[in-house]
């Protein structure tokens, strides 16, 4: 049974840090690219970081660069969003799935395309 299950995720304050992690299941996760994308109450859908499936390239939205890292252990067969520098508005609910495509086109922004995701980890950064 193919599954992923997201963890990590909590209540920090604007300038903390969390790291997310994605355990998948039922499959050989390092045969994909895998992203990150949040979902906010009232907010688009967006795509946040996208790796490929060797870990050589990564892909970072312009709202989370510089203060996102993905990573891949692929003989864990888990993937990780080590989040800094949290700001409010990276207030959301955080799900990790396969893009519909190269992480380039499909993986980021309001437009990116990703199949099944897991339940989610809720982030929430408030002082």
């Amino acid at each position: 049974q193919v599954q992923l299950v997201e963890s990590g995720g909590g209540l920090v304050q604007p300038g903390g840090s969390l790291r997310l992690s994605c355990a998948a299941s039922g499959f050989t996760l390092d045969d994909y690219a895998i992203g990150w994308f949040r979902q906010a109450p009232g907010k688009q859908r967006e795509g946040v970081s996208c790796i490929s499936s060797s870990g050589g390239s990564t892909y970072y939205a312009d709202s989370v660069k510089g203060r996102f890292t993905i990573s891949r252990d692929n003989d864990k067969n888990t993937v990780y969003l080590q989040m800094n520098s949290l700001k409010p508005e990276d207030t959301a609910d955080y799900y990790c799935a396969l893009p519909l495509g190269p992480c380039a086109y499909r993986g980021l922004g309001p437009t990116a395309e990703y199949g099944s995701s897991g339940q989610g980890t809720q982030v929430i950064v408030s002082s």
